[in-house]
């Protein structure tokens, strides 16, 4: 089906890492869009390229309470999303997730919009099968420090998957797998911008626990991609998005440090409660329906990474 012309969007958390380059793609579509934002965590430099524009509309407000505004689409990315943030405030943090979503599927019903969940791999906690696949159920700790957002996650997508079968709602769900590019917080507590900071300044890399647990990184290039299209497929169940290569931390460290300084040091500390072994995505159905996959490796977004840091948080 053809899309309308001047589509109206709301993206929710904009100002932040991945809303604002999702804005981006939207505004370069000749798309109107409304972004909406508490700047708990957002920065209003990075929408700097569109304040002006007539297409673009940033209102301060916090997804708790609700809003009135009419829309076409809704990318419902507002929420803490790093152990540092989500960690300071749980209580709030487990608010934000469920009654922003709830706010916005209720938008979303009165103007019968389409609506996007960002929500996170972390609903599969500490995975016991590798890779994972949409269908798995978890292992997760419903007490636990990274609970408020690990949970509130999965209440959200129970929020979303109610909404569908009740009111009919085009919804999809997007499972994210580790996203890192510019833009990120120098010190947000996620592992690629610790590394890069740590580097940057000159100081040994901390690597928690002894390195071997995994990750899989994806450029945010990619994912906003990927999630651009998980919008405009049919798809209505969750689709993982996510880069399916697999890298121990401490090869992380190692990369990071043979790019800006391979004299530095790594110094160890305990691993945090709950906090995965493993994480990689199958994206064979991203694969299948969307025509999906990421294309920049880990040394390309690393290093575009790296020279938007040193340009941004230490010229």
């Amino acid at each position: 089906m053809k899309k309308p012309k001047n589509i109206k969007n709301l993206v929710t958390g904009g100002a932040g890492f991945l809303g604002s380059h999702l804005i981006d793609i939207l505004m370069q579509k000749n798309e109107k869009v409304i972004c909406l934002d508490n700047f708990s965590t957002g920065k209003e430099s990075n929408l700097k390229k569109w304040i002006s524009h007539p297409n673009f509309k940033i209102i301060n407000h916090d997804v708790i309470k609700p809003i009135d505004l009419e829309l076409d689409r809704i990318w419902h990315l507002a929420s803490p999303a790093s152990p540092i943030h989500y960690k300071a405030n749980p209580i709030q943090t487990s608010r934000t997730i469920f009654l922003g979503t709830y706010n916005m599927l209720e938008l979303a019903k009165k103007f019968e919009a389409n609506f996007l969940l960002a929500s996170t791999s972390e609903v599969y906690g500490d995975p016991e099968i590798n890779p994972q696949t949409e269908s798995y159920r978890g292992s997760v700790n419903t007490v636990g420090l990274r609970s408020c957002y690990d949970e509130g996650k999965r209440i959200a997508e129970t929020l979303c998957s109610d909404y569908k079968r009740i009111y009919g709602l085009n919804i999809k769900t997007m499972r994210i797998f580790n996203a890192y590019g510019p833009r990120m917080s120098s010190n947000d507590g996620r592992v690629v911008s610790n590394f890069i900071s740590q580097a940057l300044r000159g100081n040994p890399l901390t690597i928690y626990g002894d390195g071997t647990q995994t990750r899989s990184f994806c450029y945010v290039d990619d994912l906003i991609e990927g999630m651009v299209r998980l919008m405009d497929s049919n798809i209505d169940t969750p689709v993982n998005i996510g880069n399916p290569e697999e890298f121990p931390i401490i090869d992380l460290a190692n990369k990071i440090t043979k790019i800006i300084n391979p004299k530095l040091k790594l110094t160890y500390k305990p691993l945090p409660e709950d906090d995965p072994l493993m994480r990689r995505p199958d994206i064979s159905k991203a694969r299948k329906n969307l025509m999906w996959e990421p294309k920049i490796n880990l040394e390309k977004g690393l290093n575009l990474t790296i020279d938007w840091f040193k340009e941004n948080y230490f010229s």
